[in-house]
Formats: structure tokens, sequence, C-alpha cells
């Protein structure tokens, strides 16, 4: 297991490298290949209606007429061992790893990027915890009584939230739940740290509405491989040897029916890690996926660069624990 998690670490590595070499030259490359100028580039460092002035500067501090290579080669000194930037009024550390500077807000992308984590990893890490119980909980209930009331009812849920989008179930649950009914207070983030009430009720909403949406999903595809799974010889043979149905159940038919759930899982958070950008614009939520937005809308290309990388680690880092976890949960692919 150790040498497969030591393989498993060194691909993660060569793949993050690869992303970062293909990002680099989507925003790089790509453009100079389609005729874009090194003003037009400098322009997207700069942000909005930038002075020729400040386009001169960032040409020169970024080295921007330089081969794409030398560029490249640069970022990756940079992430490794730290840069420096000068603003024109001061020089500005960037510690490794540093992901870029943005001339825009004069500040380390890492920098702006870690003040957001807490938020995406608020939202990610509570609605994956909710849409896991709930989901895993009704795929069983409904695959033991499959044809039943419940098993439809569950079914016909699953398929409304699978339909329906986070900005239409989070947008009601704002106009009824915080504003109509006052059940929920209004949704306004505050540090776990400062005040863990706050941050709690705060998130209750975020987290239901976006559990609805994967819950449903995790039901059905529970319910499948449990229906699929209850048919195995060797479940019928633990029940021939007099087994607890609970023990039947839980042991060996759910737990074999969790290695795919766990692939998707490992997908699903890994791309909320990286910002879930739809919940977060629908409650206002300053998270990674409001600051890649604002990247965008202010042309502030470094910003952009940055959350892209971070969002390609973590979803790398989810499939590693993953894969991990797949000798954890199904002896049968255990790792020698």
């Amino acid at each position: 297991m150790i040498a497969f998690i030591v393989r498993r670490l060194l691909g993660a590595a060569a793949l993050l490298f690869i992303v970062s070499a293909v990002t680099f030259a989507i925003f790089f490359l790509v453009p100079k290949a389609a005729g874009t100028s090194t003003n037009d580039l400098a322009a997207r460092f700069a942000g909005k209606s930038p002075t020729p002035a400040a386009l001169a500067e960032i040409k020169e501090r970024l080295a921007l007429d330089d081969p794409v290579p030398v560029q490249y080669g640069r970022f990756i000194k940079a992430i490794a061992l730290g840069d420096e930037y000068d603003t024109g009024t001061e020089k500005i550390d960037c510690p490794a790893p540093c992901l870029g500077f943005s001339f825009r807000t004069n500040q380390p992308v890492l920098g702006e990027i870690i003040d957001r984590v807490p938020v995406t990893l608020s939202i990610a890490g509570g609605a994956a915890v909710l849409w896991l119980a709930v989901g895993l909980s009704i795929g069983v209930l409904s695959a033991l009584r499959r044809g039943t009331f419940f098993d439809r009812a569950a079914m016909a849920v699953a398929l409304a939230g699978v339909s329906l989008p986070i900005f239409f179930t989070g947008l009601l649950g704002l106009a009824f739940v915080v504003h109509q009914w006052g059940i929920l207070p209004q949704v306004d983030y505050a540090p776990l740290t400062r005040d863990p009430g706050k941050w709690f009720m705060s998130l209750i909403l975020p987290w239901i509405s976006l559990a609805f949406l994967y819950a449903a999903l995790y039901a059905r595809l529970t319910r499948a491989g449990m229906l699929e799974t209850l048919n195995e010889d060797y479940i019928r043979t633990a029940r021939a040897k007099g087994l607890p149905e609970r023990t039947v159940i839980v042991k060996h038919g759910l737990r074999a029916t969790l290695t795919p759930i766990l692939t998707v899982f490992g997908l699903d958070i890994g791309l909320l890690l990286g910002g879930a950008v739809i919940t977060e614009t629908t409650f206002s939520m300053k998270g990674m996926g409001a600051l890649a937005l604002t990247g965008i809308a202010q042309s502030d290309l470094p910003v952009v660069l940055g959350v892209t990388l971070v969002a390609a680690v973590f979803i790398v880092l989810a499939n590693l624990v993953v894969d991990v976890l797949y000798g954890v949960v199904d002896p049968r692919v255990r790792h020698n």
C-alpha cells in the first residue's frame, strides 16, 4: 500500500506539472499563436482600461516579449522559489509557492485565494456530509423497498433534485425560508473561528440547497448499485449462514456498492473545492468561485490562472484519496 501511495503521489505531481503547462499555454501560447500582441496580453494583467504607461511597465516586469518557454520557466521558478514584484511605488515579495501577482489589487494571487478558501471549504465540506448521509440512506431504503410508495416517492424527489439547478432552489430558499417565513437568518458568512454560531446558521441554506442537488444523484446511484449487489451469490450465502440482515446490508451489500460512489464523490468534491461558483454567486458568498468570476469580469489574468491551478490541485488530491480508500471499502481491490 505504501508503494502504491508513493506511485500515486509521483503521478499526481507529474499530472499537476502537465496541468500547469497546459493552463499556461492556454493563457499565453494560444493567444500569441492566434496573433494577440504583447500589449493585449499585458492588458489582461492590468485589468480594464489600463493606461499605455501601465501596459509598458507590466510588459517589462513580466518580460512578455520573451519566448513562452522562458516565461513558463520563470513561472515554475516562482512557484518553487518565490518571486518579487515591482509595482512602481514599492517592491512586494511573493513567497513560494507564488502563483503570480495581481497588479489590479497589488497582492500576490495565493494570498487572495487563501482568504477565500475557508468559505469554499465550509460550503463543500458541510454539503458533502449532508448529501452523503441523505443520499446513501435514501438509496439503500429504496433498494430494500423496491416498488413501494416510498421507493417511487423517493426516486421522484431525486429526479426533481437532479433536474432543478442550484440557482433555482437557492433563490426559492432565500425568498421563502429566509425573507418570507423567517425560519433561517440572512446568509451572511462569518469565519468559524470568530463566530461559530453565525458560521453554522449562515451555511444551513447553502448546504441544503447544494446537498439537494447531489443527494438526489447519490440516492439513484446507491439504489441501482444495491439492487445489483443484493442479487449476488455471496449475499444469498451470507443470509443462508444466518447473519443478521443489518450485517448483510451494511457490511456486504453497501460496502461493495461504495466503490463507484467513491469515484463520483472524488470528482464532485474536487470540483467543489475548486470553487462552488453557482452556489457562491447565488448566496453572495466570497469564495474561490466568486474570486474566479471577479477575475474574469475584471480581466485579471493572474487570478484566473491561480484559481485554475489550485482547483486542479484539489481535484488531483481528491482522486488520490479516493484511490487509497478503494482498498479500505472493498478488499477485492486492495493494492499489494
